[in-house]
């Protein structure tokens, strides 16, 4: 197969971790692989194989002729026969559709605010997908939406999985001291929800001054990310709380750490808990989404905005360390058993072939 996987950025988010991951898998599975960047490039470029075909199209604007011009001249070029369009980057695939109708359009569904659909906006969504040949949803609530909601067209629930990232070293020293470090990977928007996750810190550092939280996520230097900063100095965390940013040094950093947390008021299927996992790190995540689902009993899951139950699991993880230890390692095989990239390029690969 020929397939092209459509993005609109390649920041470091978790829809395009998993774009670039399928195009990287299909790749070396045999097939024919190519990814489209839209309207952004990003840190997540220099992780895409030398050997996925790739294309940056610069589109502005709605339609953005010129760009979509290109992008058909490169389809027609290669020999496309599938697209693969993620979350946003549905509309411009339905253009191509439009004007290429034998190529076969799968729209994957990343929707990050799953626990609030009843007030989702879809009418050129809906209107778009008549020309979607397939539907991937990344979990059960998003695949019924789909079928509720869209044009019919075969929709299938398939969790994330996670690649083994390349190997990289830290770009920085890492703040905070070795063995007493908690990250919390996450672009900062307010769905992550890093104020409850804050003030849940305040009452670690209570038990211990020694501890540090490490924010790493793209800032957008809107009206949230004041908020977080207001809430570290409402709460007197400037040297225990750490804003990183964006950083293509991930892995690395999760190597250095000890804890992971996730704070979401709403998700799909969280990437970074599957990086989490793989990493081998103890967990904290909100009952949100497909966290539980993944997490089951190897991590610690809490209500989502309860700072006290979320304080109360990081504490437990720090006061039982062996116990932590233990559930981290079930959680990393668990991870690479449930959650590997063979078993998912196999479901794909079945679904592209049924369409």
């Amino acid at each position: 197969m020929r397939i092209l996987q459509i993005i609109d950025s390649l920041d470091a988010g978790g829809a395009e971790r998993m774009a670039v991951q399928i195009a990287n898998e299909l790749q070396i599975a045999g097939h024919e692989s190519h990814l489209c960047a839209t309207r952004r490039e990003g840190l997540l470029k220099k992780t895409i194989n030398n050997e996925v075909g790739y294309l940056f199209i610069e589109k502005k604007g709605k339609l953005g002729i010129k760009a979509m011009t290109k992008l058909k001249t490169y389809i027609v070029k290669n020999n496309i026969d599938t697209i693969h369009a993620h979350s946003t980057s549905f509309f411009t695939a339905t253009i191509i559709k439009w004007w290429l109708p034998s190529v076969k359009l799968v729209w994957h569904d990343h929707y990050g605010n799953a626990e609030d659909l009843e007030n989702r906006k879809f009418g050129i969504l809906r209107k778009c997908s008549i020309f979607f040949n397939g539907i991937i949803s990344v979990n059960d609530d998003l695949r019924l939406w789909a079928i509720k909601s869209l044009k019919a067209v075969p929709t299938i629930y398939l969790m994330n999985f996670v690649s083994h990232p390349q190997q990289t070293s830290l770009q920085s020293p890492l703040p905070g001291i070795q063995g007493k470090r908690l990250v919390h990977l996450a672009n900062l928007r307010s769905q992550k929800d890093h104020l409850t996750l804050i003030k849940a810190f305040k009452n670690i550092v209570k038990l211990d001054q020694k501890w540090s939280l490490l924010l790493v996520g793209m800032n957008f230097n809107d009206a949230y990310f004041d908020q977080v900063k207001e809430e570290i100095t409402a709460q007197r965390l400037e040297e225990h709380v750490h804003v990183l940013g964006s950083r293509n040094d991930t892995s690395a950093i999760l190597n250095e750490v000890d804890i992971a947390v996730l704070s979401s008021i709403s998700e799909g299927l969280p990437v970074a808990l599957l990086e989490y996992g793989l990493a081998g790190l103890p967990v904290v995540v909100t009952d949100v989404g497909a966290c539980k689902e993944v997490v089951l009993s190897y991590g610690k899951v809490v209500p989502s905005r309860d700072s006290l139950a979320f304080s109360q699991a990081i504490k437990e993880l720090i006061q039982y360390p062996e116990e932590a230890k233990a559930m981290a390692h079930s959680f990393q095989e668990h991870v690479m058993i449930t959650f590997g990239a063979a078993s998912y390029i196999k479901k794909l690969e079945t679904f592209y072939s049924s369409l």
